[in-house]
């Protein structure tokens, strides 16, 4: 198995966390305000089956990427706990307030909701649990259903990196329903 410790290691899994959320946040048209939900097993980040490897320096590496392209836009992080947690969701206070999320009372641990909720819990400034929302967009590092956390229509988006580290990445943005059927007109600047 292919476990993380070099420096050099951990600095080019950052950089493929910050680029896939980068091209991820362009393509979906993502504005300030607007959530981005992820979700990372570190475990397949380093090569090993999922929930098996849990690792806060390699949750501490992508974290640290995915949060300085965020910081860079504006955007609100979620961070996907494991399903030890029932996937609830970490996030800074101030965006759970602006949609109305309902806080539950847990902190993430390494292996009750997994390094990169722990990571996001330490970085953010009020963090908070909640347990459903409804994201703009989504990151799934290392196959962690983050589905059930997007809006209804997803729309799956294919970066230049298909990988972090060891883990498969899957994105995705989403779209306003259509709605009206043959005689609707849509407005192409919300597809």
């Amino acid at each position: 198995m292919g476990y993380y410790a070099m420096t050099e290691e951990m600095t080019m899994i950052s950089g493929e966390a910050y680029s896939v959320a980068r091209e991820l946040m362009e393509t979906a048209g993502l504005e300030k305000g607007d959530i981005l939900v992820v979700g990372c097993s570190t475990s397949e980040v380093a090569g090993a089956s999922i929930g098996s490897y849990s690792s806060p320096e390699l949750a501490e590496a992508v974290f640290g990427g995915i949060y300085q392209a965020i910081q860079e836009t504006g955007v609100w992080l979620a961070a996907q706990c494991c399903e030890h947690l029932n996937r609830a969701l970490i996030l800074e206070k101030q965006a759970a307030q602006r949609y109305a999320y309902e806080c539950v009372n847990v902190m993430p641990q390494p292996k009750a909701g997994g390094s990169f909720a722990v990571a996001a819990y330490k970085a953010f400034e009020h963090p908070v649990a909640v347990e459903h929302i409804r994201a703009h967009a989504g990151i799934d590092i290392g196959d962690t259903l983050i589905g059930m956390h997007l809006r209804d229509v997803a729309v799956p988006v294919r970066t230049r990196i298909s990988e972090i580290g060891n883990a498969h990445v899957v994105c995705a943005r989403t779209r306003p329903k259509f709605i009206g059927g043959d005689r609707a007109v849509y407005d192409e600047n919300m597809l």
